[in-house]
């Protein structure tokens, strides 16, 4: 039980610093932008994409993605609703500066979803890794900034997110 009241209060303090930082007004705008890119619209048009394009590989990305996303969904409801760990805005009364789409933070599904999406897409498109490494740490960050996650409901949604992706991987192409 003293690990887990060492993590919240790590991660209590890290969301403290990254609140008060001076920038603050420049960090939030951003965040705002790149939160957006996770809310599942570009998700939907990458499968649309995929579908349209008619090339094999594609074929197989999307496979993964339709499989990786039927794992990762019904996973994230389950743990967010078992673990039901307050937003920062409810723990901390801090506000946030979006609301929220439901009550509790984690685990992080915007930054789970990030994963899944950019450890697929490397797979399968190894030349945007880079890019999308820097997209996907970016949404966790962004979810962060905006006051809607604690730092370690974004870490287990990184996680999460790249784990199922690597099943989805191992059921699809196997």
């Amino acid at each position: 039980m003293k690990f887990m009241q060492t993590i919240q209060a790590y991660d209590v303090n890290l969301f403290l610093w990254v609140s008060q930082r001076k920038s603050q007004r420049v960090l939030v705008r951003g965040a705002r932008y790149i939160s957006k890119t996770g809310d599942g619209y570009l998700y939907l048009v990458l499968g649309l994409a995929l579908a349209w394009s008619g090339q094999p590989e594609e074929s197989a990305l999307l496979s993964c993605l339709l499989v990786g996303f039927a794992l990762e969904r019904p996973l994230y409801f389950i743990l967010k609703n078992l673990c039901r760990r307050d937003r920062p805005q409810t723990a901390l009364n801090i506000p946030s500066f979006i609301i929220p789409s439901d009550r509790f933070s984690f685990p992080s599904g915007h930054t789970s979803a990030a994963f899944l999406v950019a450890t697929l897409l490397s797979f399968f498109h190894p030349a945007l890794t880079p890019a999308l490494v820097i997209w996907a740490v970016s949404i966790g960050m962004a979810r962060v900034v905006l006051g809607v996650h604690f730092p370690t409901d974004t870490l287990i949604g990184a996680l999460m997110g790249t784990l199922l992706a690597l099943l989805s991987l191992e059921i699809q192409l196997t």
